[in-house]
């Protein structure tokens, strides 16, 4: 299974792009501004698109990417999302005034998308893959995922704050990698609270949910691009200051578009 990284960051600017992972190639997660660097070939080749939530930063990509290949595609793309995302969506998005609804386009009973709801915990196969939603604490309905081929799983946190029950299920899992929002830095943790994001201070916290013995990769997402520097010097501080104990340390590194991993 290859992922690669289109988008990581928490806003945009010069270079940063909004999050969304392409995954073999015919799986999106999320759909945030880096999907605008694919081809339109690439973009024909995804089915299925799998959203955490309603933000905009998650799904600015998804109507204009819908549009761009259109005429290339012989079957609707599937997206599949939360009930309370889908409700979004069509109501703000794919309302015909927003952008055109193509949930009926060009009829209803041949359109360019349909909605597949799906709820926390509800598996979805995938040639080959697994695709489970996993959950999150965000102020809009949202999940997390983890996708899996076989081997370790791509675990993806999506937008949220403290969060015990994503731990207690990804500590049942093989985890390959986990990759996890720390969207504002420990100065704005009051910010990070009341939007119901992560910033350092509490991402320690958090990670103390991770069960003994385990130990993998833990890469660092959505970062505001003005603080992504302070965010990240701040994460690197958790080892060199003990902050999980004596002898507790954890492999903690810093996402960027156009990264690609083999699972």
């Amino acid at each position: 299974m290859k992922v690669r990284v289109l988008g990581c960051s928490g806003a945009i600017a010069k270079d940063c792009r909004t999050t969304s992972f392409l995954i073999d190639g015919d799986v999106l997660i999320d759909a945030g501004t880096g999907v605008g660097d694919l081809t339109l070939v690439e973009m024909s080749g995804i089915d299925h698109v799998f959203l955490t939530h309603s933000h905009l930063d998650h799904i600015a990509a998804l109507p204009l990417m819908v549009d761009a290949v259109a005429s290339q595609r012989t079957v609707p793309l599937q997206i599949h999302a939360l009930a309370g995302t889908i409700a979004t969506l069509k109501t703000h998005v794919f309302n015909d005034l927003i952008w055109p609804d193509f949930s009926r386009i060009p009829t209803r009973q041949a359109p360019l998308i349909n909605f597949q709801e799906l709820a926390v915990g509800q598996c979805v196969q995938l040639a080959g893959k697994q695709i489970e939603p996993l959950p999150a604490v965000h102020t809009v309905p949202a999940v997390g995922y983890a996708v899996s081929a076989g081997k370790g799983a791509w675990v993806f946190s999506g937008d949220t704050e403290r969060n015990p029950a994503f731990w207690q299920r990804i500590n049942q899992l093989d985890v390959a990698m986990l990759i996890i929002e720390t969207a504002f830095s420990s100065r704005e943790t009051a910010v990070a609270l009341r939007s119901l994001h992560l910033s350092p201070a509490v991402l320690a916290d958090e990670l103390r949910g991770i069960a003994k013995g385990k130990c993998y990769p833990i890469y660092i997402t959505h970062t505001k691009p003005a603080e992504t520097e302070l965010i990240m010097s701040e994460v690197m501080r958790f080892d060199q200051t003990q902050a999980f104990g004596p002898g507790v340390s954890h492999d903690i590194r810093r996402l960027a578009a156009g990264q690609e991993f083999d699972l």
